[in-house]
């Protein structure tokens, strides 16, 4: 991963930031270059049978901006992020609400108006912090706050944000932000699942790993993500296997054996449909017949 110099902020003042961690933590830059033809022509083909879905990205910018920006110094050298990163296909950018908050003290939340337990982010930091890295880019980004309370992501809302050149992702922290911040950024909030967690950059985590997954050459195997669960049909995927051909007794069904491509494609879509009858039956249309 190819980090240049940051811009300098005004003033850290968290002592607890080693140089690296400042760096990243002040919109340190990962280089995303433009594909070349010839990496745009070797990238598969988007499939266009399903017209809702966005034409995919040849690569994404993600824009980090939390308190806490050296959560992601690990995850961001792990796999296929780190891979699709310097091979270009992702720029990661992180950025630190502290950095555009004023005076020595960097004071970033206060008590809330009426009482009630924690603190609450307050505004100023974060709109210029927002405002501030929408600036950066000709193509200000479609901003995403991390919240219990937003649309819930599952794999059509995975798929929508696939087609952003360019997301944003705020990520709160202690009791959430001062509510005007949704207001007046008026962000997609986003929740992934029913569930409390510390902060919003485990779920900014999530949000990140489950979109590039979509964009063309992140995974060895372009049809990997196609036949996940909830992207063929929005059913659970079947069951898969692989050696040895039997295991204390289980073995692997025939059918997968004999070569037989029909065959095999027709129990993976009983098996899938079965599946998901069981476990997820939400999912079903209504006129599915088992």
């Amino acid at each position: 991963m190819t980090v240049a110099e940051p811009h300098a902020a005004a003033g850290s003042s968290d002592p607890d930031l080693t140089p690296s961690h400042a760096d990243l933590s002040q919109g340190s830059q990962v280089d995303c270059p433009d594909l070349s033809e010839s990496a745009a022509a070797q990238a598969p083909e988007p499939d266009h049978s399903d017209t809702t879905l966005p034409a995919k990205q040849l690569s994404i910018r993600f824009d980090i901006l939390t308190l806490f920006p050296e959560m992601f110094h690990s995850y961001l050298g792990q796999g296929h992020l780190k891979r699709a990163i310097e091979r270009g296909l992702v720029n990661i950018q992180l950025h630190n609400f502290r950095d555009y908050a004023p005076g020595k003290r960097k004071q970033v939340d206060d008590k809330p108006f009426g009482g009630g337990p924690g603190m609450l982010i307050m505004c100023q930091p974060v709109f210029d912090c927002v405002e501030a890295v929408q600036a950066q880019e000709q193509q200000p980004g479609r901003l995403l706050m991390m919240t219990p309370q937003g649309r819930r992501l599952d794999q059509t809302l995975v798929e929508e944000l696939s087609g952003e050149p360019r997301l944003l992702l705020l990520c709160g922290r202690y009791e959430g932000f001062d509510d005007r911040i949704r207001q007046g950024l008026r962000p997609l909030e986003v929740s992934v699942g029913d569930f409390i967690c510390n902060g919003g950059e485990v779920p900014a985590m999530l949000i990140v790993d489950t979109v590039i997954r979509l964009i063309p050459g992140v995974l060895h195997d372009e049809t990997s993500s196609r036949y996940d669960s909830f992207s063929h049909a929005g059913l659970l995927e079947h069951p898969q296997f692989t050696r040895p051909r039997e295991y204390r007794g289980m073995m692997v069904p025939d059918v997968l054996i004999n070569g037989n491509h029909k065959d095999i494609q027709k129990w993976q879509q009983q098996q899938s449909l079965q599946r998901t009858a069981e476990r997820r039956s939400d999912l079903l249309p209504d006129n599915s017949n088992l």
